[in-house]
């Protein structure tokens, strides 16, 4: 890595650190940043779904390292306010969930554009998928490190799978698992469905928050904080929040659909019993949906008896232990009404006269109407997307001289 007090190049960073989602990213630069400040170093995140004019300044301005989603990366590059032929160090994180997102043909792109000779690392829970291809083309005289068996599912934690016998007790039953004291999570299929049940549990009383692919950066960012702060204990989430979100303590994950492969589903639950603790998974269950969950659960290696429950079932109630009392949903208060304007047109097209007797209803002195107007702007969360750390292969590489991480 570039040493400390040597001088910084604008827009050609030492250091590169890919990550599939923007979330990824920020927990990389977070957890980056303390470290690369005591040798001197700045680090800076790239990602779409936000302005990219502060990615631009923070570039030109020299950075020495740069943690990045393959998507926004790229367009920097073909706007060449980035160039790569400086960076001496490559990460490559989640590279199998790149793989998944159909990242690795711009990863690939991205790779080439770094010089030889630099050292790459590679973080993946598997090398299928063309992981496998990139390990070929991009890692000379490359080490593997394993920890781990694939996909293993945590000792500290318990499965649970509970059936119900239609849509209306599956309903209560998420309701009474999400009304606990601790920290949840909640997984869903769908963007709308975890938007609907947040909304339903915080007006039940259960501050929640939703996580999924429809929300802006920001709102990711102010949801994700309320859940980490505590003043949301539920967060409902695509699986968008499956890996590489940490939060210390979930103390349950919920599996409300269960997923559609068993690898989703151990990422899913690793963001419960984390850094040793212990942890419950709970996966619901439809009666359509027991032979897939059944076979989703054997491919899992997981082994957990089916049990027929209600919402009042002792089962659940033990889990979920004390009740977190009632908080009243904050509601926000209404935006003041706007004053008519002097001059607005009517309906019929014609002035409206502004004031009363005696005035003479002119804007300006020009008896002509004025135009009200504005544009507003909407921010879309972007294509890079989103995610545990899955214990797997770990895949390095060394340049010449350089030591093996």
């Amino acid at each position: 890595s570039q040493a400390a007090g040597t001088k910084r190049r604008p827009n050609r960073p030492a250091g590169l650190v890919l990550a599939p989602t923007r979330e990824l990213a920020t927990q990389i630069t977070a957890t980056v940043q303390p470290l690369a400040a005591a040798y001197g170093l700045k680090v800076t995140t790239i990602f779409g779904g936000v302005s990219q004019s502060r990615q631009e300044s923070a570039l030109k301005a020299g950075v020495d390292i740069v943690v990045a989603c393959p998507g926004r990366l790229e367009d920097l590059m073909r706007q060449k306010l980035i160039s790569l032929d400086g960076v001496e160090v490559t990460v490559i994180d989640e590279a199998d969930h790149m793989a998944d997102l159909g990242f690795l043909p711009g990863v690939t792109r991205i790779l080439a554009a770094t010089p030889a000779g630099g050292q790459r690392l590679l973080f993946s829970a598997t090398l299928d998928n063309g992981v496998d291809k990139l390990v070929k083309r991009f890692l000379r005289e490359e080490v593997s490190h394993s920890v781990d068996s694939q996909n293993s599912p945590v000792a500290a934690m318990t499965h649970h799978v509970f059936h119900v016998d239609g849509a209306e007790a599956k309903r209560k039953l998420v309701h009474t698992l999400a009304s606990g004291t601790g920290r949840r999570i909640l997984f869903l299929r769908t963007k709308h469905q975890a938007r609907k049940l947040a909304r339903q549990l915080t007006e039940a009383g259960i501050p929640s928050v939703d996580l999924h692919g429809n929300l802006s950066q920001p709102a990711r960012d102010r949801n994700l904080a309320a859940f980490t702060a505590g003043t949301a204990r539920v967060l409902v989430a695509t699986d968008i929040a499956a890996r590489g979100v940490h939060v210390d303590d979930v103390e349950l994950v919920v599996h409300c659909d269960p997923p559609a492969e068993h690898k989703a589903y151990l990422h899913r639950s690793g963001r419960t019993a984390r850094a040793g603790r212990d942890g419950d998974v709970v996966t619901v269950v439809l009666p359509e949906q027991r032979r897939d969950t059944q076979a989703l659960l054997r491919k899992a290696g997981i082994k957990a008896a089916p049990q027929q429950v209600s919402a009042d079932s002792a089962e659940v109630l033990n889990l979920v232990g004390e009740i977190a009392p009632y908080q009243a949903p904050v509601v926000a208060a209404p935006a003041p009404a706007a004053p008519a304007k002097a001059g607005a047109p009517r309906r019929n097209g014609r002035p409206r006269r502004s004031g009363g007797a005696g005035q003479s209803g002119r804007s300006g002195g020009s008896g002509q109407p004025r135009r009200s107007g504005g544009t507003g702007q909407q921010h879309r969360g972007g294509a890079d997307a989103p995610q545990t750390r899955p214990a797997g292969r770990r895949r390095a590489s060394r340049a010449a001289g350089s030591a093996t991480v």
